[in-house]
């Protein structure tokens, strides 16, 4: 089915990675409104089907979708900064300093939600799920208040239709008019 810009809630193909990166912002930030819920759920309704399949959810997204994302930004987008502009760098280190604080504070809740989808437990630590959302909510908002700027100031659309093709082929998605 062909792109159809005019679409409502249309999401940005791969031959607009900074939107991409933008749109999985927004994925995340549902899939975090998503972990709240569960978390205020849980003590009434302990793990019944709505809580494994709302587990299930928050982890098929961070076990993939995130790590492909936080990939995005570090094995394509900020290598090609770098080269533009040299003095993203900083900006670049922090912002993998981060994703390596987001990776552990995921490492923590995972077994949790996981267990909650074997039916094995109904707990998730109030502490644990705050600092997660958190640390998300302000890496985004670097992100988009810093990073994405910058590289739509810095990348030429060759440096773009690169990051785009990366992605693609990061999620094995074939698409026509990117460099394979």
């Amino acid at each position: 089915m062909p792109h159809d810009p005019f679409a409502a809630n249309a999401a940005p193909g791969f031959d607009d990675p900074l939107g991409v990166l933008r749109a999985c912002h927004r994925r995340i930030e549902r899939q975090l409104a998503t972990l709240n819920r569960l978390l205020r759920y849980l003590p009434e309704h302990h793990a019944d089907a709505d809580a494994r399949a709302a587990a299930t959810a928050i982890m098929r997204y961070f076990d993939t979708a995130a790590i492909n994302h936080h990939a995005d930004e570090e094995q394509s987008l900020f290598p090609r900064l770098i080269n533009a502009a040299p003095d993203a760098r900083d900006l670049a280190r922090k912002l993998q300093r981060e994703h390596v604080t987001l990776a552990a504070r995921w490492a923590r809740l995972r077994p949790l939600l996981s267990a909650i989808v074997a039916r094995g437990g109904a707990y998730l630590p109030v502490k644990d799920v705050d600092l997660f959302c958190a640390a998300y909510a302000a890496h985004i908002t670097r992100e988009e208040g810093e990073l994405l700027p910058r590289a739509a100031e810095a990348l030429t659309a060759s440096d773009l239709a690169a990051i785009g093709a990366e992605m693609a082929a990061r999620r094995d998605v074939a698409v026509a008019g990117l460099p394979a």
